[in-house]
């Protein structure tokens, strides 16, 4: 039992003194308090309807951190503070809690008089999307209301539930969500999954089921890998019921330590659950139950002391169970009442319902401070007037009633035929207003008072204004966002949807959100159903599906964000067409047009990493251990000697193994490569550097230089990215700590200028940020995009600059990431002198968390832009493990990869052989044009990268997969601007003028006349990332043969480094690349690492 003095310091959280409050302007947030915790927004909340509903406590030094601290520790998701001093917790945002302006979060934290910690009905919230604890599987504790109850028994003769239903996806994707929503879209009490794949629903518990040892439960379900469903014969079993059967939720209700309301304290096992304590008083013969202080369990046959429903509503009952934060157990001198069947009181039980009694007087005098009489009104002439109907109570008074409603959030209560009790916020369906003589039942409970009479509700409400009667739903055919226009009520079936993508809506699904975020995303027909489904997809997939219109009378759901109308129904879509514009405009292109796949030449490795060189080839370097045996880590490729297999592969070496490392090409005077990185132990630490040398045709002698023991990084790294900044030293970012360790949440420079430095943002994304897109920016500084999140950092602190805008995923996820293990691809668009326009950068495909589905979108933002956004541009294709490269002309063609799954090894399935062009030059949404298909699937570890020739080498995929086997065939794709055999022009350019300063003019002599210069920074393509890719179109001019370009102005615009030169004819027919040092080696790199073993430097200059 809670001391006095404790009970007294927590009910301080609902009576702060206002004088202690400290309200303050220009307040600050922390943007994650604490690890894998961030800042949310400014959200509403009310006394009586709490925003979370987990509990909390109140301290007059309170932070933001120290409340996030205290939530976490008990297992919620989601932390607030409110009024300077109140922290509260919960695992979902309830009671219509909506988000607005941060400015409303104007009071300073008790704690910290420089952050926000909510205001006046103002939560300043936070939340986490990982679970606390071990990452699964685990015990889903709950979803779409429903709470566990833990693992029961089942037999397939005899059901512990005896409905099975299908779900969303069909068994192979299901998941408690799923079966819960499906259960609860039927009316069902209960939910429960089975053998991974089965889901059934009922109102009780059936045939003895029963608990079982969670150990039992051991089946993942297929739908997702981190949560239980089930096993055989068992059930991981739900429920949305308040009280276990036989028992009534009465809602909350006084107390006192001095005085109780019930007379026997009871010590029911283990930690305190809601069905404990009943279950205790019912076995000692108690009718009434009441949970406490979230520990606290008392019985009794009446109520004691005065006690009875608490004058604030459920504002009291606000600590969650000890034994399960999903359910509520009372709070300070607060207690969840229940009773148990007709319960024991003064009144006696009728035996049938009350007959009228005109005589009583309209209004109850016992009721609820704040709570009103509106009045009698009929009910069910259009459907219900009140939505939530709680079990039948032949005992129920308004009192009773209104105390029900109030602990479930509601603001309006309403009594008919003397025992049943509705809940609402308001009135549906046209319910009118009639005559104080038709309500003329008395109450079970109390015959004194009047409790409506059949199809008459008394109502009652915790407004003082007019209770709202909405009217009778229709469907919304007019104001419609947009292009959009409604097609009709359509047949929809589970397993066979007439639109693939379902968003869950259950606070705000209305015609217009549905469609929108449709249309956002490229898709040009959307749909409602059950009221809180929308859908998304195409009207190709409507009639893929054989999907025939309904009976209007058919979608007869009212939307759950308009009651006014109606959104679809039980299997039922109300069915909306985009009637504008197109969306998005695909092209397909054929013959020379579409680009052609070319076997190029056998392989001898499964690259992990490829890297065009500054003597015309091409390095390969191979991760240990899965690929051919006896090779030697590394290999050079001759393009001059493709005919000749011996001479085409010159054998390299490596000390350590390079799996899952980052390259890039130096900006020193020979153009050496670097790899930093690795798998495990040493090679984590690995940096290693390579001196081109040789020419087409001849070998070269230099190898991979490497001693871990002389030259390391500071911090081991497993998928960092590296990157040239634009004073010229490396920056090296991110990882983990080696074969699947823990994160590496930190970046570095090289050469080494100091320590490491450490990122929050790394930390709180891990696993879903590895190989961050890194790119530097014109405005001087460096984006970063890693799983869904983006910003800019400080080029010289490293530290968060600007947070951008979260990117946008899936039409129906915003949890999609970008970066591996999700792996979509990014690059930066092409940048045109005079370099006024902003800089885009852009990040295609990607797959979502899980299920692996992979993203049919590409996203644009130019982060230095104020108020940047993204822009979605929606693609032929899904696309995960994809890669892009950039050609000559300005384009990009996109390719290798799969539609469905993410990285890693035998993680994704059905090939994309497809290769589509991007061409930012044309308007948004018209800009792919679908290309070439290809024979050889390329998975997990394939590359792309530019030859110098204007053709893109195609290699690897090492799956470790019995479907998709090593490949080591070497592929080119031609792009259209090679087919046919076209005259190309001839470039030279002199020694002296291949080394450029910024903005000086440098000459070379043609011999077609030239419409476009482009210059293309070189990449090292890994996992979709190509480091150190970038397009420039320099100013030129043209005449007499010879062409004058001036380099670019400054490192922002181009960091330094080595660029393949391309000068293109009329025809858009490009020239070999000839390479050019922009910006010279102004960190001196060309003379590191100095003096140690292993290594030979270039020198300075």
């Amino acid at each position: 039992m809670g001391s006095a003095g404790g009970r007294l310091g927590s009910t301080a959280l609902l009576i702060l003194s206002s004088a202690s409050l400290s309200i303050a302007q220009s307040l600050v947030h922390p943007i994650s308090p604490l690890a894998n915790w961030t800042y949310t927004g400014c959200y509403t909340d009310t006394v009586g309807q709490r925003t979370l509903t987990g509990g909390g406590y109140a301290s007059a030094s309170l932070t933001n951190t120290e409340c996030v601290q205290y939530c976490a520790g008990r297992g919620f998701y989601y932390a607030a503070t409110e009024y300077s001093q109140e922290c509260y917790c919960g695992n979902s945002l309830r009671n219509g809690a909506t988000e607005v302006q941060d400015a409303d979060c104007n009071m300073a934290c008790a704690g910290n008089a420089t952050e926000a910690c909510g205001g006046p009905s103002r939560l300043t919230l936070f939340n986490t999307t990982i679970p606390p604890g071990p990452t699964g599987p685990f015990v889903n504790p709950g979803v779409n209301g429903f709470r566990s109850l833990g693992c029961y028994s089942d037999d397939v003769g005899a059901r512990t539930l005896p409905v099975g239903v299908a779900t969303t996806g069909g068994a192979q994707a299901l998941t408690v969500a799923l079966c819960t929503s499906a259960c609860s879209a039927g009316g069902y009490l209960y939910a429960g999954v089975e053998y991974s794949e089965e889901c059934y629903c009922g109102n009780a518990i059936a045939n003895g089921g029963s608990t079982q040892d969670a150990s039992n439960c051991d089946m993942v379900c297929n739908g997702n890998s981190t949560e239980f469903c089930g096993g055989p014969s068992r059930l991981n079993l739900y429920t949305k019921r308040e009280a276990p059967d036989g028992w009534s939720a009465l809602g909350c209700y006084t107390d006192s330590v001095a005085a109780r309301t019930l007379e026997s304290r009871q010590f029911p096992a283990g930690d305190m659950t809601t069905e404990s304590c009943l279950a205790s008083c019912r076995s000692n013969g108690y009718t009434y139950a009441g949970t406490e202080y979230g520990g606290e369990c008392y019985c009794g046959n009446s109520f004691l002391n005065g006690g009875g429903p608490a004058p604030d509503g459920s504002a009291g009952c606000n600590m969650a169970c000890n034994g399960d934060p999903q359910e509520t157990c009372g709070g300070p001198n607060r207690m969840n009442m229940y009773q148990f069947g007709d319960g024991t009181t003064p009144s006696p039980t009728p035996s049938s319902s009350p007959s009228p009694t005109p005589s009583t007087s309209p209004v109850s005098t016992n009721i609820p401070d704040g709570w009103n009489y509106k009045g009698c009104w009929i009910d069910n002439a259009n459907g219900r007037a009140m939505i939530d109907q709680r079990p039948d109570n032949s005992q129920m008074t308004v009192a009773s009633c209104i105390s029900a409603c109030a602990g479930r959030g509601y603001g309006a209560a309403g009594m008919e035929y003397g025992v049943q009790c509705f809940c609402d916020d308001f009135l549906r369906n046209g319910a009118k207003n009639t005559s104080e003589s038709d309500c003329n039942m008395g109450c079970g409970g109390d015959s004194s008072q009047k409790c409506g009479a059949g199809n008459r509700l008394s109502v009652y409400s915790n407004s003082t204004d007019p209770i709202v009667s909405n009217p009778v739903p229709a469907t919304q055919t007019g104001n419609l966002t947009g292009s959009w226009e409604y097609t009709g009520c359509y047949k929809d079936a589970n397993l066979n949807r007439a639109l693939p993508y379902q968003i869950i809506l259950n606070n705000n699904n209305t015609a217009n959100n549905c469609i929108k975020q449709c249309s956002d995303f490229g898709y040009a027909a959307g749909g409602m159903e059950y009221g809180n489904e929308c859908y998304c997809g195409d009207m190709s997939d409507v009639q893929a599906a054989g999907a025939t219109t309904a009976p209007e009378s058919e979608c007869n759901f009212p939307c759950t964000g308009n009651i006014t109308s109606f959104c679809g129904g039980a299997g039922r879509l109300s069915l909306y067409n985009w009637n504008g514009p197109a969306l998005t405009q695909w092209s397909y292109a054929s013959g020379n047009a579409a680009g052609a796949y070319e076997f190029l030449i056998g392989g001898v490795v499964v690259p992990l990493i490829t890297q065009a060189g500054r003597n015309g080839k091409v390095t390969f370097l191979e991760k240990s251990g899965t690929g051919a045996p006896n090779t030697t880590g590394a290999y050079e490729l001759d393009l001059a000697q493709i005919n000749n297999f011996t001479g085409a592969w010159r054998p390299m070496h490596v000390k350590s193994d390079i799996f899952c490392s980052a390259s890039i090409t130096l900006p020193d005077k020979v153009g050496r490569q670097l790899n930093v990185g690795g798998w495990a132990l040493d090679a984590t630490y690995g940096v290693r550097l390579y001196w081109p040398d040789g020419s087409p045709g001849v070998w070269g002698q230099n190898d991979w230089q490497e001693n871990v023991k002389a030259l390391s990084l500071q911090d081991g790294r497993w998928y960092p990215t590296a990157m040239v900044m634009a004073n010229g030293s490396i920056l090296v970012v991110g990882g983990e700590e080696g074969s699947n360790g823990a994160p590496v949440p930190t970046l570095e420079i090289l050469p080494k200028v100091g320590p490491t430095v450490f990122c929050d943002w790394l930390l709180r994304t891990d696993p879903a940020n590895l190989y961050p897109y890194m790119m530097v920016l014109p405005s001087g500084g460096i984006f970063a995009q890693y799983y869904n999140e983006a910003l800019i950092l400080d080029e010289v602190t490293m530290q968060v600059k600007k947070q951008l805008p979260n990117v946008p995923g899936a039409v129906n996820n915003f949890l999609a990431g970008r970066t591996y293990p999700y792996e979509g691809t990014a690059i930066i668009l092409p940048q045109y002198a005079p370099y006024t326009d902003p800089v885009e950068v852009m990040a295609c495909g990607g797959s979502t968390p899980f299920q692996g589905f992979a993203l049919d979108n590409c996203v644009t933002i130019a982060p230095d832009v104020p108020g940047a956004k993204w822009t979605i541009e929606r693609m032929p294709s899904t696309r995960v493990l994809t890669c892009m490269t950039a050609l000559p002309d300005g384009t990009y063609i996109i390719l290798n990869g799969a539609h469905q799954g993410v990285a890693g090894f035998g993680l994704a399935t059905q090939p994309n052989l497809n290769a589509v062009l991007y061409d930012p030059s044309k308007p948004v949404n018209h800009r792919f044009t679908v290309m070439a298909n290809t024979t050889v699937p390329r998975m997990y570890h394939s590359e792309a990268i530019l030859l110098d020739d204007g053709r893109v080498l195609v290699s690897g995929s090492d799956p470790q997969d019995d479907r998709f086997g090593e490949e080591y065939r070497v592929e080119v794709f031609i792009p259209p601007y090679l087919m046919g055999s076209p005259s190309r022009p001839v470039i030279t350019i002199a020694n002296d003028s291949s080394d450029w300063s910024y903005g000086g003019t440098y000459t070379f002599s043609t011999t077609q006349a030239i419409s476009k210069v482009s210059i293309l920074g070189v990449g090292g393509s890994t996992h979709g990332n190509s480091m150190g890719q970038r397009t420039i179109f320099p100013a030129f001019s043209c005449g007499g043969g010879s062409c004058t370009v001036t380099a670019p102005p400054n490192a922002h615009i181009c960091p330094p480094g080595w660029f393949q030169l391309f000068a293109l004819n009329a025809a858009g027919v490009p020239s070999v690349a000839k390479w050019v040092r922009i910006g010279g080696d102004p960190a001196d790199l060309g003379a590191w690492p100095a003096n140690l073993p292993d290594f030979a430097v270039p020198g300075s200059g």
